[in-house]
């Protein structure tokens, strides 16, 4: 944490008045001394414009969400920036105003507000066009920030603000329903509990846990929540970790692939989440695209390559950083493995046969793959069963994919800083009736990693989340609903027998 550097004007609690009159409250960070009008980039979120670190004897301290989950690298920032927000003690230096928003119902703001709601991408809309036609503004907003302060930008670029000139959505998921409430159609229980019980003390409707418990199904109100992707014209650079897959990994993909727009990045990568956002390389790529978009600089990123894409070994080692024309990659080789009896996993169709696992264990059924050469999978997997059930009618599946060396498991960056994450992983519910064989797909969100020649790929299926539960050790891994207890039997065999479909980069 650094002292803010000198040269800022702050305006705090400046009022703005949006279409029903409701009063939102912001503060504008600008240069001090600067000649003519500026470029506006803005954040709006829950989680309150003034909740700033705290002074201590020794400089500043970081907020408590940065003290609990775990940080693989280190987090640099000025004192003026508040949770998940871009740091104005980096932009308005370079001649930025920055704009940091309370939400209606949250922080100074007045109202009641609904979180991921329409009113919110409308109230959105009016911060924009407030901020375009102040004296100090270029005319130019651009949108900044991670998670919610990402998500919240596609409601409001779908409503097309006059002065919207750019977006860069930095992780944030694009459907509550799938990406982190039900994902399968298995209920998340931990991180979301969390999450409600830290915007409670806010004034929005309603409470996101108790939502999730009365609408099981995806139904009109979640769909009320998602934004209209397609509508989405502006430039965007949309950041999608492969580390996130618990909660933002598949939206941000999504995004990249729906919005409209022609001008459109993607900037992966599976390092820890702030330490990127707020890392020197990731700065540049933001500068590099705002500068462009916000006052016409020419950086060059006309005519570059739309995807940034990052390729790991393991959770500390980075094999490739590359630029590609597309995603997912044109010239990927979608190449299946054979689950076999044994536990084996190989490219020839298995012998007919079963494998077994109790839906009360965490062990699993577990195939094993050895690669004879390197190979870098770079893509979604997705893996095709036939099973049946003893005991019950429905079952969870839940689906992971390690990389093994020397015997020893590899681990990989995760969701909110947990460091000992899978691949890629996956989740389904499904429901089997009794004596029938039911067929699944389950889809594994994107990853990238590089398998040397004699690493092992181990792909294993349970009916409960792997990791016990939520320890605050550093880290906070998802939880989820169990299946209730019975015995699975997974059908192997034959050429249309279960197999998973892996993404193979020549």
């Amino acid at each position: 944490m650094t002292e803010p550097p000198p040269g800022i004007r702050i305006d705090r609690d400046v009022e703005v008045v949006v279409r029903d009159g409701t009063v939102l409250r912001v503060n504008v960070f600008r240069p001090e001394g600067t000649e003519g009008p500026v470029p506006v980039i803005m954040c709006a979120h829950p989680y309150g414009k003034d909740r700033l670190p705290r002074r201590r004897r020794r400089g500043f301290g970081f907020d408590v969400q940065y003290r609990v989950l775990r940080q693989p690298a280190p987090v640099s920032f000025s004192a003026l920036t508040t949770w998940e927000a871009p740091d104005p003690g980096w932009w308005v230096p370079r001649g930025y105003a920055l704009v940091n928003c309370d939400l209606r119902g949250c922080g100074a703001s007045g109202g009641r507000g609904r979180l991921l709601s329409k009113q919110e991408g409308e109230d959105y809309h009016d911060l924009i066009e407030w901020a375009g036609t102040r004296e100090w503004s270029n005319g130019r907003v651009g949108l900044l920030g991670v998670s919610y302060l990402a998500l919240s930008q596609y409601r409001a670029a779908a409503e097309r603000p006059e002065h919207l000139a750019a977006i860069c959505p930095w992780e944030g998921f694009s459907d509550a329903y799938r990406d982190l409430l039900y994902p399968g159609g298995v209920r998340e229980d931990g991180f979301v509990r969390m999450w409600s019980r830290g915007v409670s003390s806010q004034r929005v409707d309603p409470d996101i846990r108790a939502e999730q418990l009365a609408h099981p199904a995806y139904d009109e109100t979640w769909r009320e929540h998602v934004p209209d992707l397609e509508r989405i014209e502006v430039p965007m650079l949309v950041c999608s970790s492969f580390s996130d897959r618990n909660l933002h990994t598949r939206g941000s993909f999504r995004a990249f692939e729906r919005v409209a727009s022609e001008w459109k990045w993607l900037y992966t990568h599976r390092g820890g989440k702030w330490a990127t956002f707020y890392s020197a390389v990731a700065l540049a790529a933001q500068a590099r695209f705002l500068d462009r978009f916000l006052r016409d600089e020419e950086t060059g990123i006309d005519g570059s390559r739309p995807v940034r894409l990052e390729v790991r070994e393991d959770r500390e080692t980075v094999h490739a950083v590359r630029a590609e024309a597309e995603w997912p990659l044109a010239r990927t080789e979608w190449t299946e493995l054979f689950l076999a009896p044994g536990g084996g996993l190989g490219p020839e169709p298995a012998r007919a046969g079963t494998a077994t696992y109790e839906t009360d264990k965490r062990r699993g059924a577990t195939f094993r793959h050895r690669f004879q050469r390197d190979a870098e999978l770079c893509g979604p997997m997705t893996l095709r069963l036939d099973l049946g059930l003893r005991g019950a009618d429905v079952t969870n599946l839940f689906v992971a994919v390690d990389k093994y060396r020397d015997g020893r498991r590899v681990p990989f960056e995760g969701s909110y800083g947990f460091g000992l994450d899978h691949v890629a992983g996956g989740w389904l519910r499904t429901r089997v009736p009794a004596g029938e064989v039911a067929q699944a797909e389950v889809d594994l969100p994107p990853s990238a990693t590089l398998f040397r020649a004699g690493e092992e790929l181990r792909l294993t299926v349970r009916g409960r989340w792997p990791w016990p539960r939520n320890p605050f050790t550093g880290s906070l891994p998802a939880t989820y609903e169990a299946s209730p207890d019975a015995t699975c039997i997974l059908r192997l065999g034959g050429p249309e027998g279960a197999r998973l479909v892996v993404p193979v980069i020549p």
